[in-house]
C-alpha cells in the first residue's frame, strides 16, 4: 500500500447517488403462411435473467445529459477533496487495481440495461475512509470506501455484488426518476421547464447538484438494484450466491450503530429471500460465463 494513502480520512462525500432507465429486450414474431401474415402472433420472447419491469415515465421530466453533467462535476469535487486529504487511492493501490479489474468485467454487460452506458466515461476510485459505503453516480461514476472492503472482508464475488447493485441504480436512472417525481409533484411546472433546459441552465444544474446529495431511494428501487446487480455480476463471471453472504455480512455490521450503507440500503431476511428466489434465473448465466483469470484478497483487517 502507498504510505501516502490515508484510510481513515474524514471526507465529505456524496450520499448514495444513482440513476434510472431500462431498455427491455422483448421481441415478438409473426407467423407467415403463403406470404400472408397470420392473424395471431407468438407471445413476446422473454429475456434471460431477472425481470424488473419497464422504465418509469418520470425520468422523461429531467434531462439525462444535464443530470450526468451535474454528477460528473460533483464527482470531480469529491475526488479533489479526497486528494487534498491524501485519501484518494493512487492508481497502483492493490485494492483500486482490484476494483477496476472487477468493473472492467461488469461494464460490458450494462449496455443492455441502458444504451447511454456505452458512452459513459466510467470511473472507479477508492476513498480512504473507514465508513462502510460505496456508490455509483449517474453516468457511471463509481466510488468505494476502504472501510467496506476492510471491515467486511469482502471477497471478489461480494465486491461484484455491490458494484453491480450500485451500477444498477445508475442504469435504471433512479436519481433521474426521483427528481422527475419531485418536479412533477412538489416543485411545479416552472422548475420542470428549468430542469428540461427551457429555463436557466445554470440554475437547473445547481438544483440538480443539491438533489444528488440528498436523494433517497424506495424499496422498489433497492429491489431492482439487487436483482440487476446479481445478474450483472453473474454475466461477468462472479457467483451470484454471494449476494446472500454479502447481505448477511451487512446485517452483522449493522448491529449497534448501522453504517451509512445500511441506512440507505435496507437489509434483512426479506431482502435475502428475494435474492435467493431469483438465483435460479441467473445461475445459468454464471455457469456459462468465463471466470476471472485473477482473484484478489481483501485488505488486512485492522
Amino acid at each position: 500500500m502507498n504510505d501516502c494513502f490515508r484510510t481513515d480520512a474524514q471526507v465529505e462525500l456524496p450520499a448514495m447517488v444513482h440513476a434510472r432507465g431500462c431498455r427491455c429486450a422483448l421481441h415478438s414474431r409473426r407467423l407467415f403462411t403463403g406470404g400472408l401474415i397470420a392473424a395471431a402472433s407468438l407471445p413476446a420472447l422473454a429475456r434471460e435473467g431477472v425481470d424488473v419491469g419497464k422504465q418509469s415515465s418520470f425520468t422523461k421530466l429531467v434531462s439525462a445529459d444535464q443530470i450526468e453533467q451535474a454528477a460528473a462535476a460533483q464527482y470531480g469535487q469529491m475526488r479533489q477533496e479526497a486528494a487534498s486529504k491524501k485519501a484518494l487511492a493512487p492508481d497502483n493501490h492493490p485494492q483500486l487495481i482490484r476494483l477496476r479489474a472487477i468493473a472492467q468485467r461488469i461494464i460490458p454487460h450494462t449496455y443492455e440495461w441502458n444504451e447511454r452506458a456505452r458512452n459513459w466515461k466510467w470511473e472507479v476510485n477508492l476513498i480512504g475512509s473507514k465508513e462502510i459505503n460505496a456508490f455509483c453516480m449517474p453516468g457511471g461514476k463509481i466510488a468505494f470506501y476502504y472501510g467496506i472492503l476492510q471491515q467486511l472482508q469482502l471477497n471478489d464475488d461480494e465486491v461484484a455484488m455491490i458494484m453491480g447493485h450500485e451500477a444498477a441504480h445508475a442504469l435504471r436512472e433512479h436519481a433521474r426518476e426521483r427528481m422527475g417525481k419531485t418536479a412533477a409533484t412538489r416543485i411545479g411546472a416552472g422548475v420542470v421547464s428549468a430542469l428540461l433546459g427551457l429555463g436557466s441552465t445554470g440554475d437547473s444544474l445547481l438544483n440538480m447538484g443539491g438533489q444528488l446529495l440528498t436523494l433517497k431511494f424506495s424499496r422498489e428501487d433497492e429491489s431492482e438494484a439487487d436483482l440487476i446487480g446479481i445478474e450483472l455480476a453473474a454475466r461477468a463471471g462472479y457467483d451470484p450466491a454471494a449476494g446472500v453472504t454479502l447481505w448477511q455480512k451487512m446485517a452483522e455490521a449493522s448491529k449497534g450503530a448501522p453504517p451509512q450503507f445500511i441506512s440507505t440500503h435496507p437489509s434483512g431476511p426479506t431482502r435475502i429471500k428475494d435474492i435467493q428466489d431469483n438465483l435460479p434465473k441467473v445461475q445459468p448465466l454464471y455457469q456459462r460465463a468465463p471466470r476471472p483469470t485473477q482473484r484478489f484478497e481483501p485488505p488486512k483487517k485492522a
